[in-house]
């Protein structure tokens, strides 16, 4: 499974591309979105559209994984990455993806098992899962990254569950139980 991480902002959207297949990472491509401080928001946003429709277009992921939406005490700021927010997912309805989303604490349980792990423990982490010799910069793109190996993990997680009940479904209309 080839999944793109995607770390919102209006300045910098961070982007993180990783193949994901029987349970081994690979690392394919990291980088960021940036626009100028001082251009109008509107043409900001429509840079950013731009770019991830690139994005989805050159690379062709099965899987977008989007951070939700994070308030912490400056609104403005939040309002102006819930804009951008809005035209990545506005870009993968375009291509007919329906991203996956996640808040900070669902990705830093997935990549260190813990929930409230520190900022640098993720990064890491995903350094080490990804067999990277140096940590990704911009620090959006290590946090697409983290988002991307947050979606592995719990799209593998559902595939199980999804067996796991089917295999129970069988076993319940006649079929054997494996234990």
């Amino acid at each position: 499974m080839l999944i793109l991480g995607i770390d919102p902002g209006y300045a910098t959207v961070g982007y993180g591309l990783v193949q994901h297949e029987r349970g081994k990472f690979t690392h394919i491509r990291h980088g960021a979105i940036t626009t100028q401080p001082h251009v109008p928001m509107h043409l900001r946003l429509k840079e950013i559209h731009e770019d991830m429709l690139t994005l989805l277009d050159t690379f062709h992921p099965d899987a977008v994984s989007v951070e939700e939406l994070f308030f912490n005490t400056n609104i403005t700021t939040g309002i102006q990455v819930a804009h951008a927010r809005g035209v990545i997912l506005l870009a993968c309805a375009e291509r007919g993806i329906t991203p996956a989303e996640y808040t900070p604490s669902q990705v830093k349980q997935s990549v260190v098992g813990y929930g409230r792990a520190e900022k640098r423990q993720v990064m890491e982490m995903t350094k080490t899962m990804l067999h990277l010799q140096r940590m990704p910069r911009p620090d959006d793109a290590a946090d697409a990254l983290a988002l991307a190996i947050c979606h592995a993990h719990t799209e593998g997680s559902q595939l199980v569950r999804q067996r796991l009940q089917k295999f129970e479904v069988d076993a319940g209309q006649g079929g054997t139980r494996k234990r």
